[in-house]
């Protein structure tokens, strides 16, 4: 029985075997599989990017590499191909690409500005976001394209790794050979190559969570968590999605971010939630490249360098912005500095309107210092790496796939052509390969007369332009299996004869001899000597001289206007003879010396010695501690996450712009530190980042240290969509705000007695709700009618936690009493109303009026450029109230350190504290003052007279940059329009739109 069992199986099985080979054949005729081998000879081939064997052999059969050395044995049956020391390459791979793919338009629906918004997914058994489609298939949707196909075997790829463009979490993609005659199945290398992933939202869906770049990673984040938690078998339902995601985590995981600071937030997420990615980078990694190198990952470059700009007209030149431009000239050289800091990475056409504009761009990235091995490693070897293909891809060795270029000669030198792609054994001709290349210049002689004769074009298709003195000939030329034949028209332009001239042309084309039939029939030979013109000397030349202005600009400190060449270290510094303001109970001090040492505020006194520290006269001069923003939207990416009603789980330090010129000018202010606050676009909105301004030093390094814990929530007209538009979204009405926030606090405290009994899944926005209610998380509330102050006052007394900021609180006089009761502090404006119907009742004695009645005050600003004159805003409170100056000065330092808990540190120059404080030309609330130097933790990030120098460096660099930008032109190289790139000013209702 067992027997006859054993034997049934291996019937099966042979069945099986022979059953692959199922597809009907309709050609009439049985067709047998070729057996024949192709073997290469007289190769130079590069058998990888280190390695060339010369005069070598390779032999290919059935798709496949099976022999490759200096000498193989070659089969009976094979076809010799004699490359008479052409090389060969194993063919280069695109590990990013959407081939054979079409992106899915968007149904018009569901973003703020376009249809009706979504809140809830779409779809039944997967996951509740439809922007994450792990379940996705590439080849599903996969469609082979000859056209696309065709203009990447030119290009040199044989292999792309193409997937659906779409979705935050996009599903797996497809390994496939760009093989013209081979049919999909024998194509395809893995239908599971990896998973793709983005920060973009899915146009397939009109749910619009997340509306933002922090909304994007959060849930990412989420999402991770929740498919750990269903994979450990805790849910009761079914979840097509997260098993999708949790099926994917062994493939590889590349993550389409574009631009550094995407590149780095998509590691961020990354390493808190135990995943590596394969970044995709945006061309502009060179800005922060030690922050690259730091998050360890893999990237995939696009090599999709911008045209100079067209700045002829000195007007429309004067728009363009400085960093702009610099981008133009630093671009091609990020490769480069991907090699020098030891950062693995390959190249791909994405991005690229075309791959035919790829070899241009590799080329001058080459010319820009990258190495021709390192270039070729990043299409060969690097990219197979990646994709778990090492030894089968981008090799030329035994086991192989028979994918590879062969080329004229090595593959990055500038006269190099690529003949021919093969893929899986397959040929496709680029350039045929026994036609010689006669461009160049010649001396002809024919018929007794000597000619000028410069042939352009290409091998197969040349042109002819032949001369005598300035009389030009007609001429056509024409090449077919090596022979070359020219017409050419007689001298007499009356005469309709020509003459003709026939030669077949050696593998050397410098000198060219055949037969000529004259005009008048009669048989001679001619001759053409190739030549070195003066012209052409004149040409070398000028494009050296030109190339020797085509400087590479330095990198600086941030790489933008008014970037460092060096970041600012840390010194001692002693300020002598100044006016110092205390914010202590010392006050105002005249003729006074203050040491700062170690980053520190050492000493304060008269007559102090400086020692080794720099000595600074502050004769006539003011200083203060530095200048605090409680309320900002400059230096971040992003404002508001609008697609919920709460989105406590965003965390605005996860879109801190270090670049953000608003550092910069608010420097020049004396601001020192902010708190970036989320939008007022929900009830419950994101958390909070407190800064330090550190023009220069990456986003980490600007958050503050240890810093406290604070979320904003709105109320009013912004949080209920008045003016946006949307009358979908929960809450429309003031009374809903506040449902919001009981329903809300209410789940947090059911959460947290779930956590606490162990049965629960972790929900990030409830964790964040759950500090709120323990006291650990602080609430900056933006706010202007008194009616929903009280409610908001209500309701955290009813669930036994209070606010701790009111910001705005235009109406904030009407019910200063009450606020000092709860303990609340008010950050206001000083004199902003009428810009929309709540603020109607506002009035520019509200902080003192509020500070009177044993409230915490502060000044803010909510706007980039109210922010650098918060001196002169706090000003006003002497005029509309009769604040002292000492108190409104402490408006804008130490009362908001203490709204945000860091007035242990910061707020006030005494002894012990960090070293944040501004050097005054006078008063410091006076219109006519300006702040000469702007100190953070004893470094100088903002000085008046460097300032002077910073402004003429600018100058001198866009000087730089605009006559390299004519050179360009005057090349023939192609221009892009000036335009002013506008910066935006963030407030509370600023809304982004995720794509």
């Amino acid at each position: 029985m067992k027997l006859t069992y054993l034997m049934g199986l291996m019937l099966l099985f042979s069945v099986t075997v022979s059953a692959q080979d199922y597809f009907p054949k309709n050609d009439g005729v049985k067709s047998d599989k070729n057996t024949n081998y192709t073997v290469f000879t007289n190769a130079t081939i590069h058998t990888s990017p280190s390695s060339v064997i010369k005069n070598g052999m390779m032999v290919v059969q059935n798709g496949k590499i099976t022999a490759v050395g200096k000498s193989v044995n070659i089969p009976s049956n094979s076809v010799q191909v004699d490359l008479k020391g052409n090389h060969v390459y194993a063919s280069f791979i695109d590990a990013y690409s959407s081939f054979g793919i079409e992106k899915p338009k968007s149904s018009g629906g569901g973003r703020f500005g376009g249809g009706q918004p979504q809140y809830d997914a779409g779809r039944e058994g997967y996951y509740w976001n439809d922007h994450i489609r792990p379940e996705t298939n590439a080849l599903d949707h996969f469609k082979y394209d000859s056209k696309a196909a065709g203009e990447l075997l030119e290009a040199g790829f044989g292999v792309v790794n193409t997937h659906m463009p779409d979705a935050i979490v996009r599903g797996t993609g497809m390994l496939v050979v760009l093989n013209t005659e081979g049919s999909q199945n024998d194509r395809i290398i893995s239908d599971r190559s990896a998973q793709f992933l983005s920060f973009d939202n899915s146009a397939l869906s009109n749910q619009v969570y997340p509306t933002s770049v922090m909304g994007a990673m959060a849930l990412l984040r989420q999402t991770y968590i929740d498919a750990k938690w269903y994979a450990n078998g805790n849910s009761e339902t079914k979840d097509l999605a997260l098993e999708a995601l949790n099926r994917n985590t062994s493939l590889p995981q590349i993550f389409l971010a574009e631009g550094y600071l995407d590149d780095i937030r998509a590691d961020k997420v990354a390493d808190e939630s135990g995943v590596q990615y394969i970044i995709v980078g945006g061309g502009d990694e060179y800005k922060r490249i030690q922050d690259i190198k730091n998050t360890g990952a893999q990237y995939i470059l696009p090599i999709n360098f911008q045209d100079a700009y067209d700045v002829e007209d000195p007007f429309l030149a004067s728009m363009i912005d400085l960093e702009a431009m610099k981008e133009w000239n630093q671009e091609p050289s990020n490769p480069k500095w991907f090699e020098d800091n030891n950062i693995t990475f390959a190249l791909s056409t994405h991005d690229l309107k075309s791959p035919k504009n790829f070899h241009d761009n590799l080329m001058k990235a080459i010319e820009r210092g990258l190495s021709k091995q390192k270039a070729l490693e990043a299409l060969t070897t690097i990219p197979a790496s990646m994709l778990g293909q090492s030894g089968t891809l981008g090799e030329l060795k035994q086991g192989a796939h028979a994918n590879f270029i062969i080329t004229s000669g090595e593959l990055f030198e500038k006269d190099t052509k690529i003949y021919e792609n093969w893929t899986q054994g397959n040929k496709t001709i680029v350039n045929a390969m026994d036609v010689v290349d006669l461009n160049g210049s010649y001396s002809l002689k024919v018929g007794g007369q000597t000619y000028d004769m410069k042939i352009s074009g290409s091998a197969e298709k040349p042109k002819a332009d032949i001369t005598k003195g300035d009389k030009t000939l007609g001429s056509k030329i024409s090449m077919s299996n090596n022979w070359m034949s020219i017409v050419l028209s007689s001298l007499d332009e009356k005469k309709k004869e020509f003459t003709r001239l026939v030669a077949s042309v050696p593998e050397k084309s410098d000198y060219i001899s055949g037969k000529a039939i004259l005009e008048n029939g009669a048989e001679t030979t001619f001759s053409a000597n190739k030549i070195k013109t003066e012209t052409d000397k004149d040409d070398k030349k000028k494009d050296d001289d030109d190339d020797m202005k085509d400087d590479v600009l330095p990198l600086t400190h941030p790489n933008t206007a008014y970037g460092f060449k060096s970041k600012p270290q840390q010194q001692d510094m002693l300020f002598k003879n100044v006016t110092v303001w205390t914010n202590e109970a010392e006050g105002i001090l005249e003729q006074t010396d203050v040491l700062i040492k170690d980053g520190k505020i050492a000493k304060i006194g008269k007559n102090l010695s400086a020692g080794r520290a720099m000595e600074i006269d502050g004769t006539g001069k003011h200083l203060t501690s530095g200048v605090i923003d409680e309320h900002s939207h400059i230096a971040a990416s992003a404002i508001n996450e609008a697609g919920h009603n709460s989105t406590a789980e965003v965390i605005m330090e996860d879109v801190v712009d270090p670049d953000d010129i608003d550092i910069y000018r608010n420097l020049a202010g004396g601001v020192t530190s902010i708190q970036l606050l989320h939008g007022s676009a929900n009830p419950i909105g994101g958390r909070s980042a407190v800064l330090k301004l550190k023009w220069g030093e990456n986003s980490e390094d600007m958050i503050f240290e240890n810093s406290p814990k604070f979320i904003k929530f709105a109320l009013g007209e912004n949080v209920k969509q008045s003016n946006w538009g949307s009358r979908s979204r929960f809450p429309q009405t003031r009374m809903g705000v506040e449902q919001v926030f009981v329903d809300y606090f209410t789940r947090a405290k059911q959460y947290e007695k779930d956590k606490a009994s162990g049965n629960y899944r972790k929900d990030i926005e409830m964790e964040t709700l759950v500090e709120i209610l323990n006291g650990e998380r602080y609430i900056s509330c933006h706010s202007y009618v008194q009616s929903e102050i009280n409610m908001l006052m209500k309701v955290a007394e009813r669930f036994g936690f209070r606010v701790n900021t009111f910001t705005h609180i235009l109406e904030g006089y009407k019910v200063a009493d009450q606020m000092a009761e709860h303990g609340v502090a008010g950050s206001t404006f000083s004199d902003w109303w009428a810009y929309k119907y709540e603020v109607n009742d506002a009035i520019p004695y509200n902080a003192s009026i509020m500070h009177n009645a044993g409230v915490l005050v502060a000044i803010n600003s909510d706007d980039g450029e109210m922010s650098r004159r918060l001196n002169q805003e706090a000003a006003k409170t002497v005029k509309y109230g009769g604040m002292s100056e000492e108190e409104a000065w402490k408006f804008v330092t130490l009362n908001p350190a203490k709204m945000l808990h860091i007035d242990d540190r910061v707020g006030s120059v005494k002894v012990g504290k960090d070293a944040d404080v501004v050097l005054w030309s006078g008063h410091p609330m006076s219109i006519y003052s300006q702040a000469e130097k702007t100190i953070i933790e004893g470094k100088i990030y903002f000085d008046v007279e460097k300032d002077k120098q910073l402004r003429e460096e600018n100058k001198r660099l866009r000087n730089v940059l605009t006559t390299q930008m004519l050179q360009a032109k005057n090349k023939g190289l192609k221009t892009q329009p000036a335009k002013k790139k506008d910066k935006q000013h963030m407030h509370c209702d600023t809304l982004e739109v995720q794509e």
